[in-house]
C-alpha cells in the first residue's frame, strides 16, 4: 500500500512519517491553512530527501509558481489538477500526480467525465470536491477507476475509515491530510501512525 501524508507543516510530522516509512509527504503550495512557501518547505524536506517523496501540492498554478517551485524547492512529484497539466511546461523528468476530482459520496458526476474508452493516467489522485475538507469522495466511482490504473484514494481519510475504504475501493495508495491533524494545519504524530497502522493492515487483509 503506498502511503502519502500530505499537508507537512513541521518539522516533526516529517520525522514521523519518515520514522514509519511512508512513500510520500506532501507540501502545500495552494490556498489553504498548510500553504508553504517553497524554501520554508524545503528546509522541513532537507531531512526526507532521498528517504521519502517529497511531493508538491498545487491547484491551478501559474508558470510562474511552477517555475519558483521548480528552482527553490526541487520536488520529486507534482501534484496538480489533470486540466492543469495541458497548461504547464514541465521538465520531461519531472514525476506527476494528476488530480481528478469529485463529489462527495453520491455524486459521481466529475468521474462520468471519464469514459471507458478514455486512456487514463499510468497513476492518478482521486479527490472530492476540494482538497483538505475532510469530506469523503465517492468510494464507488473511485472503485471503477481503481480497476483501470493506480489509484491514489484521497478525501476524508483517517484511521477509522480506512479499513473500510480500502475494501471497497482497493486502491493502489491512500492520500490523509486533515485526517491525521489536531487541529487545521498542525499535524499529530500519533494519529499519523495510527493512520499508517491501519492503512497496512486493512491493505494485507483485502490481499489475503
Amino acid at each position: 500500500m503506498w502511503i502519502k501524508i500530505c499537508g507537512m507543516t513541521s518539522e516533526q510530522a516529517v520525522e514521523t512519517c519518515i520514522e514509519e516509512r511512508v512513500d510520500a509527504i506532501g507540501f502545500v503550495f495552494a490556498p489553504s491553512v498548510r500553504r508553504l512557501e517553497p524554501l520554508q518547505a524545503a528546509r522541513l524536506a532537507a531531512p526526507a530527501r532521498g528517504r521519502v517523496r517529497c511531493v508538491a501540492v498545487t491547484l491551478h498554478p501559474s508558470q510562474p509558481l511552477i517555475e519558483q517551485i521548480l528552482q527553490q524547492f526541487d520536488p520529486d512529484i507534482l501534484q496538480t489538477d489533470l486540466e492543469d497539466l495541458a497548461q504547464l511546461r514541465l521538465p520531461a523528468s519531472l514525476s506527476v500526480l494528476p488530480v481528478l476530482r469529485a463529489g462527495a459520496a453520491g455524486d459521481r458526476t466529475a468521474a462520468q467525465r471519464i469514459s471507458p474508452q478514455q486512456a487514463l493516467p499510468t497513476r492518478l489522485l482521486f479527490e472530492g470536491a476540494h482538497s483538505g475538507t475532510g469530506l469523503a469522495a465517492d468510494w464507488s466511482a473511485a472503485a471503477s477507476l481503481a480497476a483501470r490504473t493506480q489509484l491514489v484514494l484521497a478525501g476524508g481519510l483517517n484511521a477509522l475509515n480506512i479499513a473500510a475504504a480500502i475494501a471497497a475501493v482497493r486502491p493502489f495508495g491512500v492520500d490523509v491530510s486533515s485526517g491525521v491533524e489536531s487541529e487545521p494545519g498542525r499535524k499529530s504524530p500519533h494519529k499519523i501512525v495510527q493512520f499508517i497502522q491501519a492503512a497496512r493492515a486493512a491493505a494485507t487483509a483485502v490481499s489475503a
